[in-house]
């Protein structure tokens, strides 16, 4: 009839008179042959050579059949160069419903054939070349069909049946041919792109960007699974490495297709931003520097970079301007799997690399709004980087114009762009960053807090003056106001010590003005400064002036009753001593030196290892009078360092903290300068190698490490050369000492073992944290008010440890001097507030 017949009908006639009435029975022939084969492919061996014969009669019936509809479909070609779809309407859902079915036998033909594909296969090969071939054939017909810029209905519906069966045709072929499931994509969007404006609102665009995104990360994949396998064999050149190459096209083919059609159909895209959201994540998740990708060389990873990536790449521009997209990307909950944390910082860092030179509306998209703005999601995203920055990975990048790129940190990496894009900040959106910024620094996270600073240090330089000077008295104002001491004023000190370093000579002078040296208010600002930061002249002045408040505030203390709740004014006033101490060194006049010394003394007389031990305060105010005391090291009486010793050995048997163990190891380091003076050698050099001892015992591989540099220190500067020895007490400690001496290098973990590590710790803390967030949501309510709970034993010691504390104090001035006349009647009554407390507790 196709031979006959079929050259005999007009173009106008055809549909009607032979399409619509051969074409269904041409289908209900094929379903027959189709099932008959799939009965009779069960029982196929070699040995029924009667059920082969039937199988490959079949089979041969099947090519027959392509080969006809394939010589229709050519012939309608050749009728005119513009066909219209209605006069062939049967036609192609007809030979696409061949096509599917066709592909999908070959595609499952291991299992149908039951292991016996080799008694067919050549004609299995020939059914497959032979639908390939009517699929080219429709769509170079296809080329030719018109629908109309005012079509029927009719038209645009079997248009779109069109596009949705191809579409269903990639998912069977995917894995069959590079070629022939490029050119059926290249099909889609291109019939897509030709009749966009019939055809855009009645698209699946959701089943077609996901079969897109679905494909592009399968061919990905495989380009990986490729290199990693050459990697392996270390295999350079030959079949593998064309196939290689050829993948990595399809994907660069994938990536062109998905911008073609993001541009023509982004309207639509409004509820599909996590599928392209999510295609950037894997992809970025699969490749280095990602810890969850496969080992490959850097041939090819740069060849993928260069071919693959960079195709992808305008697809982020054309997402810029999309706030659906915008509102994914920065979302607060995204809840990503511990791989894709740093695919989203690489994510928001190349769209980081672009807004500067997008319109001010795009910027203002990104950077505005009641969601984080684009500066909070880049420190929080940045956070959850943990392993990555631990590790760390390497990014490359080009620090000087005309210079070849170099792997740099992830830290390095992260900070060099987003100071670029802080220079380029419109100045509407500096709220929102020093928001930001301020945000990260008060984090829990140390080294988020870090890239805020070395951020905002850098917006001081790029900045004004006045700016920078503005930001220094904003920051001074929160140090002072803030309540009590935590870790976040420590991170805000530490950005205030940069920041004064960067500001102007001029605003130093009013800094120090507006927050007077000598007010005890304001110590809690200077305690973070250093006064190198200041001009000599400035700076020798200022540091009078703390000495003289920080003398005032502690000799108030040591003249009152002393009490544990008044500790944190008396650490703030040692704090800053240290401060003057640290910039003026010997230059300080003998007179301040002689009244802290004495001061210091004063400390010392009171300070008992049990209340130490209980109180965190006092914990502090030992760690900064070990810290002070290293400055007037030398000069130290027989006395005090006896005292010294005797507390720190006591306090060691109490389970010290470990912050407390680090002050004493500073301490020894510095012990190595002095001679211990011949009437306290008995009592000090004992406990001296004892502390040295423990603490290089010590399981802590902090506390370890920083005891081997203490003892190196102290080894190399003393003359009691036979201390060093007594303070190796066992034969591990002592090859310990000699081998960190020798720098010898100790057993390294490998890499990868690493890594492995750092994955579990990263999924360890993610889970805590999990939890710690979900018992804070399911508090909800503010609990009701409890009832006050008795006194702690904890207390007690502390209110016991303050009197024993006191009793020695008054021991020790009685051996000193005659005591004043009212002394016996403030014991006397005294002794009988202690009898009275005694009697009610019986």
């Amino acid at each position: 009839m196709t031979e006959m017949f079929l050259p005999h009908i007009s173009l106008a006639d055809v549909e009607q008179t032979f399409f619509s009435k051969v074409l269904p029975k041409t289908l209900q022939l094929y379903d027959n042959l189709m099932y008959e084969l799939s009965i009779e492919a069960k029982g196929l061996t070699s040995q029924n050579t009667e059920l082969c014969s039937t199988v490959r009669n079949l089979l041969q019936t099947v090519v027959q059949l392509l080969e006809t509809l394939t010589s229709c479909v050519r012939y309608i070609c050749t009728l005119q160069e513009c066909v219209p779809l209605e006069s062939i309407r049967t036609l192609p859902s007809s030979v696409l419903y061949v096509i599917k079915n066709t592909f999908t036998h070959c595609k499952d033909s291991e299992s149908v054939y039951c292991g016996h594909l080799h008694l067919i296969a050549d004609l299995l090969q020939a059914m497959f070349k032979e639908t390939y071939s009517l699929q080219k054939q429709l769509m170079e017909l296809f080329d030719q069909i018109s629908v109309g810029s005012a079509s029927a209905e009719d038209n645009i519906t079997d248009m779109v049946s069109v596009i949705h069966t191809v579409l269903e045709i990639c998912s069977v072929i995917s894995n069959m041919d590079h070629a022939l499931h490029a050119n059926t994509w290249k099909f889609i969007i291109k019939q897509s792109l030709k009749h966009h404006s019939l055809l855009e609102c009645h698209l699946k665009h959701s089943d077609i960007l996901s079969g897109l995104c679905k494909d592009t990360l399968l061919s990905f994949q495989s380009c990986l699974q490729l290199a990693e396998e050459m990697k392996m064999s270390d295999i350079q050149e030959g079949t593998d490495l064309r196939l290689f190459q050829k993948t990595v096209k399809l994907c660069r083919f994938f990536a062109n297709s998905l911008v073609h059609y993001t541009k023509e159909f982004l309207s639509f895209f409004s509820d599909l931003c996590s599928q392209l959201h999510q295609l950037f994540l894997q992809i970025y998740s699969k490749f280095p520097p990602s810890l969850y990708a496969p080992v490959i060389s850097e041939v090819h990873r740069d060849e993928i970079s260069r071919v693959f990536l960079v195709a992808l790449d305008p697809l982020i521009n054309q997402l810029l301007p999309f706030s659906p997209f915008m509102e994914q990307v920065l979302s607060d909950n995204l809840g990503l799997p511990p791989e894709q944390q740093l695919p989203q910082c690489l994510l928001l860092i190349t769209i980081m690399d672009k807004l500067s030179s997008q319109p001010e509306e795009v910027q203002t998209l990104w950077n505005t709004g009641k969601r984080l703005s684009f500066f909070s999601a880049l420190f929080l995203s940045f956070q959850q980087c943990s392993a990555e920055l631990s590790l760390p990975v390497c990014l490359p990048e080009v620090i000087g114009t005309g210079q070849p790129a170099v792997p740099i940190t992830l830290y390095h990496y992260v900070c060099i762009h987003l100071c670029s894009y802080i220079a380029s900040t419109l100045p509407s959106h500096f709220p929102q960053l020093e928001y930001a910024l301020l945000d990260a620094v008060l984090g829990s996270s140390m080294i988020t807090s870090l890239l805020a600073i070395d951020s905002w240090c850098f917006l001081a330089r790029y900045g004004t003056a006045e700016l920078c000077s503005h930001h220094c008295v904003v920051i001074a104002q929160l140090i002072k106001s803030w309540p009590n001491e935590c870790y976040q004023v420590s991170a805000l000190g530490v950005l205030l010590r940069r920041m004064l370093f960067l500001m102007a000579p001029d605003h130093q002078v009013e800094f120090a003005h507006k927050f007077l040296p000598e007010e005890v208010e304001n110590l809690a600002v200077w305690q973070h400064v250093s006064l190198k930061a200041l001009n000599p002249d400035l700076g020798k002045r200022v540091a009078h002036q703390l000495c003289v408040a920080g003398l005032a505030q502690c000799r108030r203390w040591l003249n009152s009753r002393r009490a544990v709740g008044e500790l944190q004014l008396v650490n703030i006033a040692i704090s800053v001593l240290l401060t003057a101490c640290s910039f003026a060194g010997d230059t300080l006049e003998a007179e301040l030196q002689a009244s802290i010394l004495g001061v210091l003394g004063q400390f010392w007389t009171f300070l008992q290892a049990k209340q130490v031990s209980d109180v965190p305060c006092l914990q502090q105010t030992l760690c900064l009078l070990l810290r002070l005391l290293e400055f007037f090291i030398q000069a130290l009486d027989a006395q005090l360092i006896t005292q010294v010793f005797a507390l720190q050995s006591s306090l060691f048997q109490l389970d010290t903290p470990d912050h407390v163990r680090l002050a004493m190891l500073d301490f020894l380091s510095s012990v190595g300068k002095v001679f211990i003076p011949q009437e306290a050698q008995r009592q000090v050099i004992p406990q001296l190698s004892f502390l040295f001892a423990s603490l290089l015992a010590d399981q802590t591989w902090l506390i370890h490490q920083h005891a081997l540099e203490a003892f190196r220190h102290f080894a190399e500067e003393t003359i009691h050369e036979d201390v060093v020895p007594q303070c190796l007490n066992s034969e591990e400690i002592k090859n310990k000492v000699v081998n960190f001496m020798a720098k010898v290098r100790q057993a390294e973990e490998t890499t990868e073992a690493r890594i492995e590590r750092l994955k579990q710790e990263r999924s360890t803390c993610s889970a805590h944290f999990t939890k710690m967030a979900r018992e804070l949501e399911s508090t909800g309510e503010p609990l009701a008010k409890r009832a006050c709970h008795p006194p702690s034993e904890e207390q007690y010691k502390s209110a016991i440890g303050t009197i024993e504390g006191a009793v020695e104090a008054v021991k020790l001035l009685l051996q000193k001097g005659s005591p004043p006349a009212w002394l016996a009647v403030k014991l006397e009554a005294l002794h009988t507030a202690m009898a009275s407390l005694r009697d009610s507790i019986r």
